[in-house]
C-alpha cells in the first residue's frame, strides 16, 4: 500500500506535473486524498475529500482540489493504477479439496461502466438511443479462487470484444480456467490442452461436435432422451471442424421452471434486439451445456457443475465495486472529474481486496460485503498512518482482528451457497441457472 499511494504515487505526480510547487502538497498526498477519500465514503463530495486531505495533514480549499482534476491527473491515476494491477498479492491457499486438485482455477470476466457521451472518443461505446451508451469502458478481471490473486481492472473500449484484450501472466500446467461465453474461442482451448491447463466452458451454438469421428446434432441427440426429468450425459467428444479438441460433452436437463425462466430470458432479450426467438433457441432452454478437458477421473460430471457456477463469484465481485464502492458512479459533470474518480475508485478496490486477503480469504464462508464495510471504516485510520509505517502496521492489525470477528455466511438448506457446495458437491441438484 506505501507502496504503491506514496512512493509510486509521488514519482508518478510529478513526471505527469500533476503539482507545480510542492511546497505544502505534493502529488502523493492528492492521489491518497483521493483514493481513501472515496474508499471510506464513495459518495463523497468535495467537502469530503477536503476532509479526507485534513486526515493526511493537508489543508486545501474545495476551489483549489476543484481545479486538480486536470487531464494530468487522469494520467497520473491511470498510472497509479497500473502498477497497483502489476502488484500481485495472494493469500494462502483456501482449504478447499476440490479447489486443491489444480495449481490455479482462475474465474475471468469484464464488467461495463457507462460514461458521458463527451468521452466517446477515448472510450467508445456500443451506441443506442439519443445518444445513450456512445461511450463506455469494460474492466476485465481475473480472480485466482484458492488465493485470492486479483488481475485487473484492464481497462479497454466499451464495444471492444472480451478476447481482445489479455492478460501478461499465463497459468501454468494444471490450472483450471473458468469464463464466460464470450471468451469461447477453440484455437484458445486447444492451445490450453496442448500446454496441460485445463478449462470448463458452456457449448457455444453451432459447434461442430463429433462422436467416435461422426458429426451429430446435438439438439436432436437430446430429444432422444427427453422422456427423463433428470437426463445427464458425460461423454467423450471432439469439438471443432479443424481443432478436433478431445474432451467431455456434459449435459443436465434442467426443472421446467429453470428452463420457462430462461424462455421468458430469451424472449425479453429478443425483444429488445426487435427479433423472434426460434424453436432452437427455445429448445435449449431446457438444457444445461458444458465441455471440458479434465478427465472423468479427475472430477465427476457434478463436481464439474460445481466448479462451473464458481462463475458468478466474480459477478459477486464486480456487485462488491459498483453497489459497495460505486465505481460506475460519480458526482462530477467534467471528463476529468469523472475518469479521475473511476481511476481512484479502482485504486481503492484493490486495495481493498488486499486487505480481504489478509484478513479472511482463509476462511470459505467469509462474507465480503461485510468484511469490505470494516474496510471503508478503517480508511481514515489508514489514510493517517500512511507516512508512518509503525503506525501503519498497528492500524492493519488492528482491522485484522475486527475482520476476525465479522460473521461468516449463514448455511442455507434450500439453496447452499457456493462455499457449501465447494464442500460438498453432492448438495448440488439439478436446478442448473
Amino acid at each position: 500500500m506505501r507502496e504503491v499511494l506514496d512512493e509510486v504515487a509521488k514519482t508518478v505526480a510529478r513526471a505527469c506535473g500533476v503539482i507545480q510547487r510542492e511546497r505544502v502538497m505534493h502529488g502523493a498526498h492528492l492521489v491518497q486524498t483521493l483514493v481513501f477519500g472515496w474508499l471510506a465514503n464513495p459518495d463523497a463530495t468535495l467537502d469530503d475529500l477536503v476532509a479526507m486531505a485534513k486526515v493526511l495533514g493537508i489543508t486545501i480549499s474545495k476551489a483549489a482540489l476543484c481545479k486538480r482534476f486536470t487531464d494530468a491527473l487522469v494520467t497520473c491515476m491511470e498510472r497509479v493504477l497500473q502498477h497497483a494491477m502489476g502488484t500481485l498479492v495472494a493469500a494462502d491457499p483456501v482449504a478447499i479439496p476440490l479447489l486443491a486438485r489444480f495449481s490455479e482455477v482462475l474465474l475471468q470476466d469484464s464488467t461495463t461502466i457507462s460514461l458521458p457521451a463527451s468521452l466517446a472518443q477515448r472510450f467508445r461505446g456500443c451506441g443506442g438511443r439519443n445518444g445513450a451508451g456512445q461511450a463506455a469502458l469494460k474492466a476485465q478481471v481475473r480472480l485466482e479462487m484458492r488465493t485470492g490473486m486479483l488481475e485487473g481492472p484492464l481497462v479497454q473500449d466499451g464495444r471492444a470484444s472480451d478476447r481482445a484484450v489479455a492478460f501478461r501472466r499465463r497459468p501454468g500446467p494444471g490450472s483450471l480456467s473458468l469464463r464466460d461465453l464470450s471468451y469461447f474461442q477453440l484455437d484458445e482451448l486447444a492451445l490450453d490442452t496442448r500446454e496441460k491447463r485445463f478449462w470448463i466452458n458452456r457449448l457455444k451454438p453451432n459447434t461442430a461436435i463429433f462422436c467416435d469421428g461422426v458429426r451429430v446434432d446435438l439438439l436432436t441427440m437430446l430429444r432422444q432422451e427427453a422422456s427423463d426429468a433428470h437426463t445427464t450425459l458425460d461423454i467423450a467428444v471432439q469439438i471443432g471442424v479443424a481443432q478436433r479438441i478431445a474432451c467431455r460433452l456434459l449435459v443436465v436437463r434442467v426443472p421446467e421452471q429453470t428452463a420457462a425462466q430462461r424462455l421468458r430470458r430469451l424472449h425479453r432479450e429478443m425483444r429488445k434486439k426487435g427479433r423472434t426467438a426460434s424453436a432452437e433457441q427455445e429448445a435449449w432452454c431446457g438444457w444445461t451445456v458444458f465441455v471440458t478437458n479434465m478427465p472423468t477421473d479427475m472430477v465427476t460430471l457434478t463436481e464439474a457443475l460445481v466448479l462451473m457456477r464458481l462463475r458468478w463469484q466474480i459477478e459477486l465481485l464486480f456487485k462488491l465495486w459498483k453497489s459497495h464502492g460505486k465505481v460506475d458512479e460519480s458526482r462530477g459533470q467534467r471528463d476529468a472529474r469523472v475518469l479521475t474518480e473511476i481511476y481512484a475508485k479502482f485504486i481503492g478496490m484493490i486495495m481493498q481486496h488486499w486487505l480481504l486477503l489478509t484478513g479472511c480469504w482463509q476462511k470459505p464462508d467469509r462474507s465480503l460485503p461485510k468484511v469490505a464495510k470494516k474496510v471503508r471504516e478503517f480508511a481514515k485510520l489508514l489514510a493517517q498512518a500512511m507516512h508512518h509505517p509503525r503506525t501503519l502496521r498497528k492500524v492493519v492489525r488492528l482491522l485484522m482482528e475486527e475482520i476476525s470477528k465479522v460473521e461468516g455466511q449463514t448455511p442455507r438448506t434450500k439453496e447452499p451457497n457456493a462455499y457449501q457446495l465447494l464442500l460438498n458437491p453432492n448438495l448440488l441438484e439439478w436446478a442448473v441457472s
